[in-house]
């Protein structure tokens, strides 16, 4: 499958399969993110596999959509500001750039596994920090559950993007 291919391939996958991912995808899939750029290459990042029932459990309660409880897995990205690079100019900090980079080829990585993510952003971070699954001085910037897609999640669905012309400026 060339990058093109993978790139058109990859969809937010909201319907799992209870089995678990094998753990040289998994081991792959995490591979990506250490080899993801970041500024100054300070790689700030903390990835998280969750996979234990009760840590999956713990981290159900942070967000309010039931349809992930199936996936065997959620990776957590997770950074410290002060680890990553800052511009001296106007102190614009590079957590999050960083951070989205790295979940980014991990997300892409799973899709070439055949393995099904979905970026979740939108969780509650006090109910993630009483967690008490990662460090207090960590910043969660997003996770996702992984794995297989279940059979009526389907493949291939046909994206809505905007067309180029919509968002390219030509200088």
């Amino acid at each position: 499958m060339t990058f093109h291919e993978l790139i058109h391939q990859r969809e937010s996958i909201r319907s799992y399969d209870a089995r678990p991912v094998e753990t040289e995808k998994l081991h792959r899939i995490l591979q990506a993110g250490r080899l993801a750029p970041s500024a100054c290459n300070r790689q700030p990042w903390t990835l998280y596999l969750v996979s234990k029932p009760e840590n999956l459990q713990r981290l159900h309660q942070c967000y309010s959509g039931t349809w992930m409880y199936d996936a065997p897995h959620i990776l957590v990205v997770a950074g410290q500001r002060d680890a990553a690079w800052t511009r001296k100019a106007d102190g614009y900090n590079s957590l999050e750039t960083d951070l989205a980079i790295a979940m980014d080829h991990m997300i892409l990585a799973a899709t070439a596994e055949d393995v099904g993510t979905c970026w979740i952003a939108n969780f509650d971070p006090e109910k993630l920090k009483q967690s008490g699954l990662f460090k207090s001085e960590e910043i969660v910037f997003a996770f996702t559950p992984l794995g297989y897609p279940a059979k009526e999640a389907g493949r291939g669905n046909q994206k809505i993007r905007n067309d180029l012309s919509e968002m390219v400026v030509y200088l």
